[in-house]
């Protein structure tokens, strides 16, 4: 081939983007019927699946079809099987099941926001009333916290493993918008000297206090309820976590907050916040870098901050290092700030 004819363009690329809307709704329909937690047990043809989900036998065969072109299944003759992530993430007997997560993932409150980007653009923040996502006591986080937790629960763990990992002394430990209550509770069930104050609206709380039960830590674990901006943190904490809060706001309001958490922490404490972190160029990683556009719609003012950016706001609060630190197999980073 040609080099001229290698450069010809193609629309292939606006084809697929502009229908993309088929891959959501293809995967929310796949959760719905229980197409991949049919063929984990073992249903591998379209008769066979469209008997256990109870739909017709063309349409499973052009869903799963469709699943299997965007990367969700394989197909081998008639026989459909399951790849090691939708194994994983998408059967419903699976411990790492994440369906749960599309009633927040796909709530109003999110995709309602990604429907007027252009207006979101122009006014460089959600058009969403209220505040959108960041509006007091909004009821999509108690739907955060009860469907997000499976997506959490690893990176909680490997958090509570890196920031300490020998578990060997008292921690007092304050979590902010705990939502759900995993890292947290990660750092509890880590470490059997440590004590929790979590801070969330009330409602969201429950759900918290219900998973630190379940933990077994719930004679460790304390609960402020309210604003982080408004209410008193306490003092004398070893830890304050900061887990996919500071995204929500600009750089200004991150510094009041953060000012305030500097204060709460003893002698050589340190703030642990974890971040969809791109790198400078903010195109890449993509997830991460991404993620910018999720805050362009559902919040006034946040972003997916550069470390640069999260390590400026946190030495203008007042601390003194910031270290960035991966935390693979996720797309997140962790940053510690010592005081």
């Amino acid at each position: 081939m040609s080099t001229s004819a290698a450069q010809q363009p193609s629309p292939q690329l606006f084809f697929q983007t502009i229908n993309a809307h088929q891959q959501t709704e293809s995967l929310k329909a796949a959760v719905e019927l229980e197409v991949f937690t049919a063929i984990g047990e073992g249903n591998t043809t379209a008769a066979q699946l469209a008997q256990r989900c109870q739909a017709s036998e063309k349409g499973i065969r052009i869903l799963c079809d469709y699943l299997t072109i965007i990367g969700m299944l394989t197909k081998q003759g008639e026989n459909y099987a399951l790849t090691l992530d939708s194994a994983t993430f998408l059967d419903k007997r699976s411990p790492a099941y994440l369906g749960g997560a599309i009633e927040f993932l796909c709530s109003p409150m999110l995709t309602e926001g990604a429907k007027h980007i252009a207006e979101a653009v122009r006014r460089g923040g959600t058009v969403m009333e209220n505040d959108g996502t960041i509006g007091p006591e909004n009821p999509v986080w108690v739907k955060f916290a009860r469907s997000m937790s499976p997506m959490m629960a690893l990176p909680a763990q490997l958090m509570a493993k890196l920031v300490d990992p020998n578990a060997d002394r008292k921690l007092k430990i304050l979590d902010i918008a705990a939502g759900h209550g995993l890292f947290g509770i990660a750092f509890a069930t880590n470490n059997p000297q440590a004590e929790i104050t979590a801070l969330d609206w009330k409602a969201v709380l429950e759900v918290a206090k219900e998973n630190a039960q379940k933990a077994g830590v719930a004679d460790r674990y304390h609960t402020i309820e309210g604003s982080a901006f408004d209410v008193e943190f306490g003092s004398g904490y070893d830890l304050v976590l900061l887990t996919n809060f500071l995204h929500h706001f600009d750089p200004p309001t991150n510094e009041t907050l953060l000012r305030k958490v500097h204060s709460a922490l003893a002698e050589g404490g340190r703030a642990v916040a974890l971040e969809f972190i791109p790198n400078d160029d903010r195109v890449t990683p993509p997830d991460a870098a991404g993620f910018s556009m999720m805050m362009l719609t559902s919040t006034p003012s946040g972003d997916a901050y550069t470390f640069a950016e999260l390590e400026r706001m946190f030495a203008n609060a007042g601390f003194s290092r910031s270290t960035l630190h991966p935390l693979p197999p996720t797309i997140q980073q962790v940053v510690v700030s010592e005081k």
